[in-house]
């Protein structure tokens, strides 16, 4: 198997950045949710200007993670204020941690996973959390295999439909 790296995302890699998210988030999310839905939300979250904001803020990363030569997902991470819910200095954010579908299996996402949890323990976090999709049972089971425990839920509105999505965290202290 070839052997995966990752590598941080700058805003140079916009275009690349704006075309794996929609597509892995299509990929993750057509189903169970209208074209209109889908389409409303890309538009918004994955647009050039909102991207740009994102890789420039201070307190997110993006990260690249390519098998051999060929992209195949990303991870976004939030510090501090960026935080989309718990903005406290104890805690980081896995606001986004996608795979291509023809990717999936390779084991990529637990090695973003562990990217993401060794960055937070550098950082001296107290724990990293997430939120999941509650229909996304593959997602959950992945994080829950890892050690991450449901702490609360929160709305997620995709297009014009709210959707609650778990909390979910692993402790590092």
């Amino acid at each position: 198997m070839e052997k995966s790296r990752m590598v941080a995302v700058n805003s140079q890699d916009l275009e690349m950045l704006q075309k794996i998210s929609r597509k892995t988030f299509s990929e993750s999310f057509s189903e169970g949710n209208t074209p209109e839905n889908l389409n409303k939300y890309l538009d918004l979250q994955f647009s050039i200007g909102n991207l740009s904001d994102e890789i420039n803020h201070p307190n997110s990363e993006f990260y690249f993670i390519f098998q051999g030569d060929q992209l195949a997902g990303y991870l976004k991470l939030n510090y501090g204020t960026a935080q989309t819910e718990l903005k406290g200095d104890s805690s980081i954010e896995i606001e986004r941690i996608y795979v291509l579908k023809e990717h999936q299996g390779k084991k990529l996402g637990q090695a973003m996973l562990d990217h993401a949890i060794h960055i937070a323990k550098r950082k001296n976090a107290e724990f990293i959390w997430l939120g999941v999709w509650e229909k996304n049972l593959k997602a959950i089971e992945f994080y829950r295999k890892n050690g991450f425990i449901e702490f609360d839920r929160h709305i997620f509105v995709l297009g014009d439909e709210p959707q609650t999505d778990l909390m979910m965290k692993l402790n590092l202290k």
